[in-house]
C-alpha cells in the first residue's frame, strides 16, 4: 500500500555530490526517518492495532500493543528503506520521488542498505523475544515479500505488480491477531482479504494521476499500459469484491451490528465513488475532470473507519 505526496523537485535532479559538511545532523535525522516512509506506516498500524482489540474481544495488554507497534514500525521501515535502495535509479527520474534521501544525497546508498537491514533484524528480534515467534516470522515474511517479490521481481515486469505486491501490506492484519493469540483464525484472514482487494483500487487512482512518471521510467503500472476505461472497470470489480468480503465477519460470528453498519455505509460510499470514476472514464474525461484522486483519498478514510469499527465492535456486543 502506498500513500505518497507528489513532490515538486524537478525529475532527475540529484544531490549525490553532497559532502559530509553539507549534511547537517538535523537534516540527516529527518532523512533517515523519511527512509522509513512514516506516512505509509501510519496506515499499516491502523490495520494492526484494531485487530488486536478484536482478537482480545476487549482491550489488549497495552505493553503488547506498544511493542507490536514498535516492531511493526521497524519492520515496515526497514522494508521501505530497502525499497528506496533498490529503486534509487528510477526515483531520481520521477517527479514525486525526486526528493527522497538517496536522490538528494542526504543518505548514501551504503548507509541506506545498512539501515534497512538493521531495522529488519532488530524488528525480528523484538517480535520474537517480546511478542512471539509467529508474529516475528510474519513480519519477516512481509519485509521479504515487499523487498524481493514486489520491488525486485514484480514492480518493473508486470501491470499486476501492485495486486500481488500488495500482499506485504496485508500481513500486518495477521501480525496484529497473532501478537495477541499466538495463532491465526478466519477473522484475520477475512480482514487480510479485505486489504488485498482494497490495495489495487486504492493505488490505481494515484497511478492514473502520475502515470507519466511511471511511463518515463518503464514501470508498467496498469494505468500506463491500459486506458482509463479499463483501469476504472478493474477498480469497480475489485471494489465490489472488497465490500462483499468485508461483510463476512458478521455471519461468521466475529463482529456484531456496529461493524456491519459501518462496513455497509462506508462500503456503499466507496462503490458510489468507484462507479463515479468509471462513468467519468467512460465519458473520456481527462485531467482534473477525471477526479481520480477523490477515490484515492476516500480509500484512506474508508480503511481507517472500517478498522476503527473493528476495534469498537467488541465493546458493543
Amino acid at each position: 500500500m502506498c500513500v505518497t505526496a507528489v513532490e515538486s523537485r524537478p525529475a532527475g535532479v540529484s544531490g549525490t555530490d553532497l559532502s559530509p559538511s553539507h549534511r547537517p545532523f538535523g537534516a540527516r535525522v529527518k532523512a533517515f526517518v523519511a527512509l522509513t516512509k512514516p506516512r505509509i506506516i501510519e496506515l499499516l498500524l491502523i490495520t494492526t492495532v484494531p485487530v488486536m482489540f478484536l482478537a482480545e474481544q476487549g482491550v489488549p495488554d497495552l505493553w503488547l500493543v506498544l511493542v507490536t507497534c514498535v516492531g511493526g514500525y521497524l519492520s515496515a521501515g526497514g522494508a521501505n528503506a530497502l525499497n528506496m535502495y533498490i529503486d534509487r535509479d528510477i526515483d531520481a527520474l520521477m517527479d514525486r520521488t525526486s526528493q527522497r534521501p538517496l536522490v538528494t544525497g542526504m543518505v548514501s546508498p551504503r548507509e541506506c542498505l545498512v539501515f534497512g537491514i538493521t531495522l529488519g533484524v532488530v524488528s525480528t528480534l523484538l517480535f520474537g523475544l517480546a511478542v512471539n515467534w509467529l508474529s516475528a516470522w510474519l513480519s519477516v515474511g512481509a519485509l521479504l515479500f515487499y523487498v524481493v517479490v514486489y520491488t525486485m521481481i514484480l514492480k518493473r515486469r508486470t501491470s499486476q505488480n501492485i495486486v500481488w505486491g500488495g500482499i506485504a501490506g496485508c500481513l500486518p492484519v495477521l501480525i496484529g491477531w497473532s501478537s495477541v493469540t499466538n495463532s491465526l483464525s478466519w477473522a484475520p484472514v477475512i480482514l487480510f482479504l479485505v486489504m488485498f482487494f482494497w490495495t489495487p483500487p486504492h493505488y490505481w487512482p494515484l497511478s492514473m494521476k502520475v502515470k507519466e512518471d511511471y511511463a518515463r521510467v518503464g514501470v508498467p503500472m496498469l494505468p500506463v499500459i491500459a486506458s482509463n476505461k479499463v483501469v476504472a472497470r478493474q477498480i469497480v470489480l475489485y471494489s465490489w469484491v472488497m465490500v462483499a468480503v468485508s461483510l463476512l465477519l458478521q455471519p461468521l460470528g466475529y463482529t456484531g451490528w456496529f461493524y456491519t453498519a459501518v462496513a455497509l455505509v462506508t462500503g456503499g460510499w466507496w462503490l458510489w465513488e468507484a462507479h463515479g470514476l468509471q462513468n467519468r472514464a467512460k465519458a473520456e474525461a481527462t485531467g482534473g475532470k477525471l477526479k481520480e484522486m477523490r477515490l484515492f483519498h476516500w480509500s484512506i478514510t474508508y480503511v481507517s473507519l472500517l478498522f476503527v469499527a473493528v476495534a469498537v465492535d467488541p465493546f458493543l456486543r
